[in-house]
């Protein structure tokens, strides 16, 4: 091939400037699809080593292409971190955009400095490989049969190592599944909790419930007004007197976890309680996935429930999905 002209000697960093714009667009209007993920790899993965290896060494003597592919890759995984750590210390932080639109400025800077310095360059590097090259760089008609086969192992290596990391990145894993549980204060905070009551005073809080256990589940919620204490000598939870409360299901689909946006409850209910006798108490909200252990009738009248106390004892060990409000109610 003969030199090239025109814009065909720029043809390798005009393409990198357009595929990091095609990958902004996709990104924004097909976040799903299967090419954003293989553009993002080559924008991660090499774009950015290949665009400050081409700017720094524009001649063709400074370093071969070997060189210049395995400086592109190694140079990329050192500046994608970096500019990563300089977005910490941003207001915009570490997010998908801020990061996008930084990668693209870089991309696209270094770019234009390459073109600036190919063009003024006494014999510029411009990438364009034949099989004649290849067998140069390798030094393929000097080499030992032993070292052909060791060149060609590695060869196969290289590309089933891509292979499997662009199968692993378009093919993940689910996300752990789990499950948001929470109650909040009246105000919709972490604070300001009915912690200290009167007799028969109305105490109200917020219970949320968020699903990310990648299947629709029905949950079961059960409120109990539980007296205890603990032995410290012998390690002991006494459980005196529980009640049952009030209970209630609601059934939620998969919601995927968002570490981009704000954070948004799916279910949240304004719950309300009184408590006609004084002391201290702890109000016991218990979490059931799918099915709730049966209760038994003298539980739903009312009446004293020391029966159903390995509820709370799960509760305690971390069994059951639970959380604990204490609460000191006075006499009026």
């Amino acid at each position: 091939m003969g030199e090239a002209k025109g814009l065909w000697r720029y043809w390798d960093l005009i393409t990198v400037i357009a595929l990091s714009l095609i990958l902004d667009l996709i990104i924004f209007v097909a976040p799903d699809s299967f090419i954003r993920k293989v553009l993002g790899l080559v924008f991660v993965l090499f774009l950015p080593g290949y665009v400050f290896i081409t700017a720094l060494f524009p001649e063709r003597k400074e370093l071969d292409n070997l060189e210049r592919l395995a400086l592109s890759f190694g140079l990329s995984i050192a500046i994608v971190p970096l500019i990563g750590l300089a977005l910490n210390y941003t207001p915009w932080g570490i997010r998908l955009v801020p990061i996008l639109v930084s990668l693209t400025v870089f991309n696209v800077a270094f770019a234009l400095v390459g073109m600036y310095r190919r063009r003024n360059a006494i014999n510029p590097w411009i990438p364009w490989v034949t099989l004649e090259d290849i067998k140069r760089e390798l030094e393929w008609e000097e080499a030992s049969r032993l070292d052909k086969a060791l060149t060609v192992i590695l060869i196969i290596a290289i590309i089933a190592s891509i292979g499997t990391l662009v199968y692993v990145v378009t093919h993940p894993k689910p996300g752990e599944a789990f499950t948001e549980f929470y109650i909040l204060g009246p105000k919709g905070k972490a604070a300001d909790y009915p912690t200290e009551l009167f007799v028969n005073e109305t105490g109200k809080v917020i219970i949320g419930i968020v699903n990310h256990e990648h299947r629709n589940v029905t949950y079961y919620v059960e409120i109990w007004l539980v007296n205890l204490t603990y032995n410290f000598t012998t390690n002991e939870t006494i459980i005196h007197e529980m009640y049952l409360m009030d209970r209630f299901n609601v059934t939620l689909p998969h919601v995927p976890v968002n570490i981009e946006g704000n954070w948004t409850p799916q279910f949240e209910m304004n719950y309300t309680f009184k408590i006609d006798k004084p002391g201290r108490w702890q109000v016991w909200f218990l979490l059931f996935k799918d099915r709730e252990p049966p209760i038994p009738e003298s539980c739903l009248k009312g009446g004293n429930c020391l029966g159903e106390k390995w509820r709370i004892l799960e509760a305690i060990n971390g069994t059951i999905q639970s959380l604990k409000l204490n609460v000191k109610v006075e006499k009026v």
